[in-house]
């Protein structure tokens, strides 16, 4: 079986049909890890034989929503960076992120039940992560927005608190607050 990221381009109608499966999927597997297969298939508009295509079994469809998941959250990296000063891209990618950290948490029991490898998710996430978070550092350390040397690990460790917040409180103030002493943290000593 070929890696899903090494497929052939799909059609765009078939694209539209796995992104809508995909959308469906997170927001019902978030809400109920034993989410009826048939009724994330109903509720994307599609028929059986189209989702079994994509998605084979529960494990191809909860691993894949995972990395749409992450993926998303990498690729607002690069398009903040298009549009916003390099400062203001990587806040905004961290409220992004602390987004995909409440969604991750609300699919946990879903990715537990699906599949049993170790370190699945992790690794799908890491390479991801680690290079969009490498290129908002890159930006900002040119920009002098930051202190100079902070390394894409660094500022993992420093935001790990975001998967300690349980989704179902008011995550988003203390997501919030931890992000800001996060970035205080990294523009203390920056040359600007």
């Amino acid at each position: 079986m070929r890696h899903p990221d090494k497929q052939a381009p799909l059609r765009s109608d078939a694209q539209r049909n796995r992104e809508r499966i995909l959308e469906v999927a997170l927001a019902e597997l978030t809400r109920s890890a034993d989410a009826p297969l048939s009724a994330i298939a109903k509720k994307a508009g599609v028929g059986q034989g189209t989702f079994y295509r994509n998605f084979p079994s529960r494990e191809a469809l909860v691993l894949e929503v995972y990395r749409y998941e992450v993926r998303q959250v990498a690729d607002t990296a690069a398009q903040l960076l298009r549009s916003r000063p390099p400062e203001v891209a990587l806040r905004e990618w961290m409220d992004r992120l602390a987004q995909y950290a409440m969604a991750k948490a609300g699919l946990a029991n879903a990715l537990r039940e699906a599949t049993t490898a170790p370190g699945t998710f992790k690794s799908i996430a890491h390479d991801l992560l680690v290079g969009a978070v490498t290129q908002l550092l890159e930006a900002n350390e040119r920009a002098g927005t930051i202190r100079p040397g902070v390394t894409p690990d660094d500022f993992m460790l420093a935001i790990a608190g975001l998967w300690q917040i349980d989704p179902r409180s008011d995550w988003q103030s203390r997501a919030g607050r931890l992000l800001d002493l996060v970035t205080a943290g990294l523009r203390a000593g920056a040359p600007r």
